[in-house]
């Protein structure tokens, strides 16, 4: 391993050092997707299938008059059975449940359980069905995962429905993650992203439940959702993502499943880096689960390396968490990976917390996976081999 690359991890980071951090990321966000930012929620942060699933379970089965679910990823595993079984039970019970699987992340689920909701009385639908002569649509997928449930509680983040997800990254078979749980008005543009793609089923919106009313302001924390639904030569995710490292004036803190950004992103970065701001990105290591997706990985970060990016590679499990924290003030978190494919073909749901206490917890978690990680800069990711790839997929790399 290079002398270069022998850094030491930190295990903490102080509060910004700047007032004005949340007023400057606050003024990026707004300039770039509109006045987006909601107050009076409530945020609880989420590790792992440990301390996920049995919150969304929980929510789940006090549902009192309507729960949409979306998800890209619905494979196998207990908590496949334990989450089917709970919608079925709230159908069956007279709540209206909406359920929308991504049709190729939901490939491999147990179609004995869609049966098995539907029969209930759940709508289950999914997301563009794979179809040859539909070509155009068959590589734009929903990779958004939102609950909401009667319009005041809402999930979002990183994990999927499987097995994979359950536990607490204690080996390489529970990879690690983080989901949120939010309550308050933004739980109402959670729902406006699910209906996004809800619309792409055909069925007619049902605007009977849509009279205005009193929403509770359960807490102090401001949200942003971000709707990244993927366009032609633009999207709010990737407009975020530049907003919010052109904002940053101290450090960045980078966890992502996949880094393929955008050439605009990387010169981001660079330009971050020339004034001072201290950059980590955390990437998943020898158990990431799209080994494709490594090798580009390590071409993009190569000349990020050489001008001080500090890089770090997650050894003991998959590594999920899709998060990107800057100056200690805001965090960006949800399914959006830093790579091309989620900013230019896939339907994305993130949200943007403008809260110092969650985005200190957030940075917590992120010194933590540090721990359990190495410095980038081994023969194995400098290999010939893996350049001789990086070289055949660049042609691909947007498809990344």
């Amino acid at each position: 391993m290079s002398d270069s690359h022998q850094f030491d991890k930190p295990t903490s980071w102080d509060r910004p050092s700047s007032s004005d951090a949340s007023e400057r990321i606050r003024g990026a966000v707004t300039t770039v997707v509109g006045g987006r930012f909601v107050e009076g929620n409530q945020v609880q942060v989420l590790k792992n299938g440990d301390e996920i699933f049995p919150e969304i379970l929980t929510a789940l089965s006090e549902a009192e008059h309507s729960i949409d679910f979306l998800t890209f990823v619905y494979w196998t595993g207990d908590i496949a059975q334990r989450v089917a079984h709970q919608l079925s039970e709230k159908a069956r019970s007279g709540v209206r449940v909406r359920v929308l699987l991504d049709a190729f992340g939901s490939s491999s689920m147990d179609e004995s359980l869609i049966h098995k909701m539907r029969k209930a009385g759940a709508v289950v639908e999914r997301f563009r069905p794979i179809a040859r002569w539909k070509f155009w649509e068959n590589d734009h997928r929903t990779h958004r995962k939102i609950i909401v449930i009667d319009e005041k509680v809402g999930f979002t983040g990183g994990v999927g429905i499987a097995a994979e997800w359950e536990g607490d990254a204690r080996n390489p078979n529970e990879w690690r993650d983080t989901h949120f749980r939010l309550e308050g008005p933004v739980v109402l543009d959670l729902k406006a992203a699910f209906l996004t793609d809800w619309r792409d089923t055909q069925h007619p919106l049902d605007f009977s439940d849509s009279e205005e009313k009193s929403i509770p302001q359960p807490g102090e924390v401001e949200v942003a959702v971000i709707d990244g639904s993927a366009q032609i030569g633009f999207d709010d995710a990737e407009r975020v993502l530049e907003a919010l490292i052109g904002a940053a004036r101290e450090r960045i803190l980078l966890q992502t499943p996949y880094f393929n950004p955008s050439d605009m992103v990387l010169d981001y970065l660079k330009q971050a880096v020339g004034r001072g701001v201290e950059i980590h990105v955390l990437i998943p290591g020898p158990h990431i689960d799209k080994r494709v997706s490594k090798v580009m990985a390590n071409d993009m970060l190569s000349p990020l390396i050489d001008i001080g990016v500090k890089v770090w590679i997650f050894e003991p499990t998959m590594m999920h968490v899709k998060a990107v924290l800057v100056d200690g003030a805001a965090a960006m978190v949800g399914s959006i990976n830093v790579n091309r494919r989620s900013m230019l073909k896939d339907e994305e749901a993130a949200i943007i917390l403008l809260n110092e206490d969650l985005t200190a917890t957030l940075e917590t978690q992120f010194a933590d996976d540090l721990q359990r990680c190495r410095p980038s800069g081994t023969e194995e990711e400098s290999s010939m081999g893996g350049k001789i790839l990086t070289k055949v997929l660049q042609p691909f790399k947007g498809e990344i």
